[in-house]
């Protein structure tokens, strides 16, 4: 019997807005799926008690000319795929109070919608260059067993220890509450800004693709990728300082890469590997 993963049949995505949403990739991932495909909205859960409006104001629109508060609040979708697939995706601010309540809210949503598996996105900045792949971190069930780290490149996810945003907390509660949970994290150059990263969108749907057992429209994102990594290229052009920094980044990209696909074959070229890769640093 295959080890390999089932595609789950029933699946609720969550992103949320803010400290977990780099270049807003992975609530943009959401978005893009309600853009692409027949959605509804199906819930909702209400702001109040959950967010400090200094931080995530309310936003003032004009619909058919009339003025109208919008608030923030937690909504949540079915996204038509397939017949036998069905997917659900929360969409929110990342809240400011009582966390513990707020999941046990949405988790209890979950299970009135009979979700398999509950799937956390999120995007952070890191120490990577714009010419490699954006590293992928993805982790099962939060227990390590599952973890991979694609892209050859350390996401600083895989033995983290620190603060921790409100898809860690949703994930941990929907484990104990013995939901299957998956964790895709992608990482974003930092020096590129905090503009839309469109690579970060492809590469969080690119592995729900196999999460799902679907193939997701991209829409436009590869063109847009194209464009984002050209704007890299016009930045080393203008900084000399800059191209050090990133070549360094380049090389230990492709040292890491070289280890890791040394690791399966040969240990002892991979710790060859790493002794050059530290010589190297050190000669800067």
């Amino acid at each position: 019997m295959s080890e390999e993963r089932e595609p789950q049949r029933t699946v609720m995505l969550a992103a949320f807005e803010g400290w977990n949403d780099a270049c807003q990739a992975a609530t943009n991932t959401i978005r893009h799926l309600l853009n692409h495909y027949e959605s509804e909205e199906i819930r909702h859960i209400s702001c109040d008690g959950y967010y400090d409006y200094q931080v995530s104001r309310p936003m003032l629109c004009r619909v058919t000319g009339r003025p109208r508060i919008i608030w923030p609040q937690t909504t949540f979708y079915e996204v038509m795929l397939r017949e036998d697939l069905r997917v659900y995706a929360l969409l929110a601010p990342e809240p400011n109070y009582r966390w513990r309540e707020y999941c046990r809210q949405c988790l209890h949503i979950a299970d009135e919608l009979d979700v398999d598996r509950i799937v956390t996105l999120g995007s952070m900045f890191a120490d990577c260059p714009h010419t490699r792949p954006l590293p992928i971190d993805v982790s099962h069930d939060l227990d390590g067993c599952g973890r991979s780290c694609d892209c050859g490149a350390n996401t600083g996810q895989d033995g983290y220890s620190g603060p921790v945003g409100i898809p860690t907390i949703l994930d941990d509660m929907a484990r104990e509450q013995s939901f299957d949970t998956t964790s895709i994290w992608v990482s974003i150059p930092q020096y590129m800004g905090d503009y839309d990263c469109a690579p970060a969108t492809l590469a969080l749907l690119r592995r729900l693709d196999g999460i799902l057992g679907f193939d997701l429209d991209t829409g436009d994102l590869e063109p847009r990728t194209r464009e984002w990594s050209a704007k890299g290229t016009m930045l080393l052009r203008c900084s000399d300082q800059l191209a050090d920094y990133v070549h360094r980044l380049e090389h230990q990209w492709d040292v890491a890469e070289a280890a890791r696909t040394a690791t399966a074959n040969n240990p002892q070229q991979a710790e060859q590997l790493v002794r050059e890769a530290e010589d190297f640093l050190k000669n800067l």
